[in-house]
């Protein structure tokens, strides 16, 4: 069920859509984050300051409907993002360049460190509004599947700044998770928005893996 929030400008509904409330935030964080991922797919460095202002409506979306995990995510990806930015410029000239891969040690490390965090962050977002009730007075929502779309997508972020092709399958698995997770919270248009994100994460895959056999 869509929480139930104070009105205000940013999440006033702007029009229905067969019936569906759609608020301000909710499309600008949706028309940003399509053009985040459409750009990172074709390896352009205008994915980043594009991702920054996606970050900042998210932020708020996500509070707005008690998912914690996603909501602290954005502070992180608003941080990386400023790394990634500079990385890339680098090799502004050659978007293929720097397109690598992981070892299976980096694999095995990955798979291992994800595991770990979320557990541990589910377990804290399990009880954040008994450690927190001013700043969380509802309790998380789906916290461990909220966690898990979390600490994937730091490394999968992270992965996608040093140019790892792995920073996709990532990206698709945090996807699948998210459509069922936004679903659930009522904020549809999201959900829709990550359907869309998955089919450009596999384009982006097998672009990256057509720039990376080119240059090797």
């Amino acid at each position: 069920m869509r929480a139930q929030l104070e009105p205000d400008l940013l999440n006033q509904p702007l029009l229905e859509v067969l019936g569906y409330p759609l608020t301000f935030l909710e499309l600008f964080g949706t028309i940003s984050g399509l053009l985040t991922v459409w750009l990172a797919a074709r390896a352009n460095i205008l994915t980043w300051p594009t991702g920054l202002i996606n970050n900042v409506a998210f932020f708020l979306l996500f509070y707005q409907v008690q998912l914690y995990s996603d909501m602290l995510l954005q502070v992180y990806f608003f941080g990386i993002s400023l790394y990634g930015w500079w990385h890339w410029k680098q090799t502004r000239n050659q978007p293929g360049r720097a397109i690598s891969v992981l070892s299976q040690g980096q694999r095995m490390g990955l798979a291992l460190l994800s595991v770990l965090g979320v557990l541990l962050l589910g377990t804290a977002m399990s009880h954040i509004h008994r450690w927190l009730p001013t700043l969380f007075p509802q309790p998380a929502a789906f916290p461990y599947a909220d966690a898990f779309t979390t600490v994937l997508s730091v490394f999968a972020t992270v992965v996608m700044a040093r140019k790892k092709i792995e920073c996709w399958w990532l990206w698709m698995a945090v996807d699948v998770v998210s459509i069922v997770l936004y679903l659930q919270r009522g904020i549809y248009l999201i959900a829709l928005e990550y359907v869309v994100f998955l089919l450009i994460c596999l384009s982006g895959l097998l672009q990256w893996h057509r720039l990376y056999s080119v240059t090797r």
